[in-house]
C-alpha cells in the first residue's frame, strides 16, 4: 500500500489521512461487535455485576474478558483456556505451549518462553487499526495450555511434541506453536506431515541455518532442518530459510543446505530486492507442489537490539517493520498449516520487548489469515 504526498488538510476542510489510515478508519465502521457484547453478557453473568458505585454496567465485579489488561489469567490474549484437549477442533485457532529448552546449546531459558509470551499478550487487545480485522469478531481462540515435554530426553519430548502438535492439527483447528528453542521445530512439522497426502513446505525465519545433522552429538536447536527433511513428505527444495546471516551458522549446516538443494535468503538479499519481493519468492519455494506450509519463526531473525531475550542474539539482522511487513505478505497469500514462534528466552528480556515481538508476529499472521479469507477454515 503506498504513501505519496499532498495528504495534507487544506483550511477548513475535514481530516485528511494517508491511504492505510483512510482504509484503517473506514474499516473499522463496518466491522461488528456481537462476540464482544457476548464477552460483556458472559462477564455480568459469571463475574457478578460490579458495585453498586460502578457507573460503567458492563463492568463486573471480578474480571472476566480483555479488561483490565494487567488482571485475569494468562492465557494466549487471554483466550479461553481449554483444558479438555479432546475439543481443541471446537476453535479455528489454538494456542499451545510448548515449553522445552533442552536443545539449547548455550543460553538457556527458553522454557520460559510460553509464560513471557502469554503474560506480555494480556497488553493487546484483539482489534487491529492498520489490518482492519478484529479476531474477537471474526474467529474464536482457544489455549490448550502446554504440552507435558521431558527435559532430560529429547526424543520423548519430540514424541510428545509430534503427538500434540498432529492432534490439534488432525482436529482441523489452526496451531499456534509458543516456543521453546528451535529445536522443536522437528517434531512440530513431523506431526503436520504425518496428516498430510502432500508434501509439506517450510518458511523459516532465523539468523542461523539449522540444518546440520547433530550438534554436541544430539538433535538440539541447530539441527531441526536437517532432520524434517529426512522425512519423506518434507522435501529440502520446499525449505526456505530467510535472514541467514553473521558468525553464528556452523559450515556443516552450511554444507547440508548447500548439497540438499535448500533456498537461503541473507538479510542484505531480502533488503536490497525489497520485502514484496522477498516474499514472493519464499512463497514460491515453500509452496511449489507442496500441500501445506508450516511457518517457523525464531525472533532471533531480527536485530539483537530488538531481541534481548533470546539464546543467539546476532547484530544485523531485520528490523521489526520489515518483518513484520514479510509476515503480512505470506498470510495474506494462502493458508498456512501453522505457525511456531520460538527462541523467546524470557530471563534475558528486557521490558518484555521479545515476548512482545512474539505476540505481534501471531497476530499479525492470524489478523492476515482472516483479512485474506485463509481464517476461520471452510470445511
Amino acid at each position: 500500500m503506498g504513501f505519496g504526498h499532498g495528504h495534507h488538510r487544506p483550511e477548513g476542510s475535514g481530516p485528511a489521512y494517508g491511504d492505510e489510515a483512510r482504509y484503517a478508519v473506514d474499516r473499522e465502521r463496518e466491522l461488528p461487535s456481537t462476540a464482544h457484547e457476548r464477552e460483556i453478557a458472559r462477564g455480568l453473568e459469571m463475574g457478578l455485576p460490579g458495585a453498586d458505585s460502578i457507573v460503567d454496567r458492563s463492568i463486573p465485579t471480578f474480571s472476566r474478558g480483555e479488561l483490565p489488561h494487567f488482571a485475569g489469567i494468562n492465557t494466549f490474549l487471554k483466550a479461553p483456556y481449554v483444558e479438555d484437549v479432546r475439543r481443541c477442533g471446537e476453535y479455528d485457532v489454538a494456542v499451545v505451549g510448548v515449553p522445552f529448552d533442552g536443545g539449547t546449546t548455550y543460553r538457556s531459558g527458553t522454557r520460559f518462553g510460553p509464560q513471557g509470551i502469554r503474560k506480555i499478550s494480556a497488553l493487546y487487545g484483539p482489534y487491529s487499526f492498520e489490518l482492519g480485522v478484529d479476531l474477537r469478531e471474526s474467529i474464536t481462540i482457544g489455549d490448550l495450555g502446554d504440552i507435558f515435554v521431558i527435559p532430560a530426553n529429547i526424543e520423548k519430548a519430540f514424541d510428545q511434541i509430534s503427538k500434540g502438535i498432529g492432534h490439534i492439527y488432525e482436529s482441523g483447528a489452526f496451531p499456534v506453536v509458543l516456543g521453546g528453542d528451535h529445536s522443536i521445530g522437528y517434531p512440530t512439522t513431523r506431526g503436520v506431515a504425518q496428516h498430510l497426502t502432500g508434501n509439506l513446505g517450510i518458511i523459516h525465519f532465523d539468523r542461523h541455518v539449522d540444518t546440520q545433522e547433530t550438534d554436541l552429538d544430539e538433535r538440539m536447536h541447530t539441527t531441526p532442518w536437517f532432520h524434517a527433511t529426512d522425512i519423506p513428505n518434507v522435501p529440502p527444495k520446499n525449505l526456505v530459510q530467510i535472514g541467514i546471516g553473521g558468525w553464528q551458522a556452523p559450515r556443516p549446516g552450511v554444507k547440508v543446505g548447500r548439497e540438499r538443494g535448500t533456498t537461503v535468503m541473507t538479510v542484505t538479499d531480502c533488503v536490497e530486492m525489497g520485502i514484496q519481493q522477498a516474499a514472493e519468492r519464499a512463497l514460491d519455494v515453500a509452496w511449489d507442489g507442496a500441500e501445506a506450509v508450516w511457518l517457523s519463526f525464531d525472533v532471533d531473525c531480527l536485530d539483537a537490539a530488538f531481541v534481548p531475550g533470546t539464546g543467539w542474539p546476532e547484530p544485523g539482522g531485520f528490523l521489526p517493520r520489515e518483518v513484520l511487513k514479510f509476515i503480512q505478505i505470506i498470510a495474506d497469500a494462502a493458508p498456512l498449516a501453522g505457525i511456531e514462534v520460538v527462541e523467546c528466552s524470557p530471563p534475558y528480556d528486557n521490558a518484555d520487548i521479545t515476548s512482545l515481538i512474539s505476540t505481534r508476529v501471531i497476530c499479525d499472521t492470524l489478523g492476515c489469515l482472516v483479512r485474506s479469507g485463509h481464517l476461520p477454515r471452510r470445511c
